[in-house]
């Protein structure tokens, strides 16, 4: 049974800890292949947004978020991001736009995904990933390379485009792997599932 504070704020369980714990492991190890650089554009492929898109699928706005805040704070001591970067490096390069925005896009895709529940399915989930994986994260993104470079605003939006093809191919995979997920592990949802849809669960 959940746990709540006197103000009626759900408490971080044991579980729920471990699940964050679990998640920014993830994130991390995702880094762990290095990254591509597209071009002339100095914002690198890495597969730390697919951990981004999975942890907001799979925990919710809350533990998601919880599980990236914990890999940009590990990343403030740590070489946690891929290609051995700290997230101070990422943050004083023109990738800082981006670090910042999987903080919003873990909320946002976990937000619209814990609406779907019990019912998640994987076409809803690959639109829900597109707009917090892309939207909202480019939203963060682009605006950190306009103050870290000297592109025009078209140009940075042109460099972009080359790593849309392997976003929306995340945001699918992403999906998929939450579909299985949570039609495997229903009760990983439950903390966050209006209070009728988790007693349902439970009986």
């Amino acid at each position: 049974m959940s746990q709540t504070s006197p103000t009626g704020t759900p408490r971080n369980t044991a579980r729920d800890l471990a699940q964050i714990a679990v998640f920014a492991a993830l994130i991390i190890a995702l880094g762990l292949p290095g990254t591509i650089n597209i071009g002339g554009s100095a914002v690198p492929i890495t597969l730390q947004t697919l951990g981004v898109m999975l942890a907001g699928a799979l925990l919710g706005p809350r533990k998601g978020t919880l599980a990236v805040l914990t890999v940009i704070v590990l990343g403030l001591a740590l070489p946690v991001l891929a290609g051995g970067r700290t997230s101070l490096m990422s943050l004083s390069s023109p990738t800082a736009g981006f670090l910042i925005g999987w903080l919003p896009a873990a909320a946002v895709i976990g937000w619209l995904s814990y609406r779907m529940l019990p019912r998640y399915n994987v076409f809803g989930g690959i639109a829900i990933n597109l707009v917090g994986g892309i939207v909202v994260l480019y939203a963060f993104g682009i605006p950190g390379m306009l103050l870290k470079t000297d592109l025009t605003v078209p140009a940075a939006f042109a460099a972009n485009l080359a790593y849309l093809p392997g976003d929306v191919l995340k945001a699918v995979v992403a999906a998929a792997v939450a579909a299985q997920v949570h039609r495997a592990y229903p009760a990983l949802a439950a903390r966050n599932l209006p209070v009728t849809a988790a007693r349902a669960d439970a009986v």
